[in-house]
């Protein structure tokens, strides 16, 4: 990764925009791929469904979400962790498309991180009012790999924190296609995602779906 890609906004295209050293925003970097990123969705809610989940303290979450890969995210009553197998079904998760694995590699080399390839995609469907608190993505064994966002559907506010839960975060208004990524320095950023405001998507409805890719193992 080259340093003075994050640390000045000067030499980046239009469409590159750098919101901390080691993060930046990819604006309208998976559109070109919807009608094709639609399709490979669909095949993999059909074999594993949104579910809304419970958390530890026995809340359940408003986003629903499910996963594709080599393990999926889950919480419950006994805490957040990764699983080869979609607790719903007992069957492993369903494996990640190609099409899904190389958008989020070509979006993190374009932000400076090379040879990123994820093992985990979680899905979340939001609806109007849906949101995620701030939070840290801890649960992965190596911090090394950056984290891939794809948004697709309504926009979103994108809460962007710091190291601590305390620090007030700025907003990023998210579209239909951008992309964020963050890694290295910003690995550990607290962010999320403020209530979702209602609308009509033209090709997705009243919803948003975000795809965030991880390096798991």
């Amino acid at each position: 990764m080259t340093a003075d890609l994050f640390e000045t906004v000067a030499d980046v295209r239009p469409s590159f925009e750098v919101i901390a050293v080691g993060a930046a925003l990819l604006r309208g970097f998976a559109g070109p791929l919807e009608s094709e990123l639609m399709t490979a969705l669909r095949d993999v809610v059909a074999q594993a469904p949104f579910r809304r989940m419970v958390t530890p303290g026995g809340h359940q979450m408003s986003v629903a979400m499910t996963n594709c890969g080599s393990a999926g995210w889950i919480t419950d009553r006994t805490g957040y962790r990764y699983g080869a197998d979609d607790p719903e079904t007992g069957k492993p998760w369903p494996a990640m498309p190609a099409l899904l694995r190389d958008l989020a590699g070509r979006a993190a080399d374009h932000a400076g991180f090379a040879g990123f390839s994820p093992d985990v995609c979680l899905v979340n469907r939001y609806v109007p009012g849906a949101r995620m608190s701030l939070h840290q993505d801890r649960d992965e064994l190596d911090f090394g790999a950056p984290i891939v966002s794809v948004s697709l559907g309504l926009p979103a506010i994108f809460l962007w924190g710091g190291l601590k839960r305390s620090d007030k975060p700025r907003r990023f208004r998210l579209e239909h296609g951008d992309v964020a990524v963050w890694g290295g320095p910003a690995r550990l950023n607290f962010h999320g995602v403020a209530p979702l405001a209602d609308g009509e998507h033209p090709l997705m409805g009243r919803q948003r779906i975000n795809l965030t890719f991880r390096k798991v193992r």
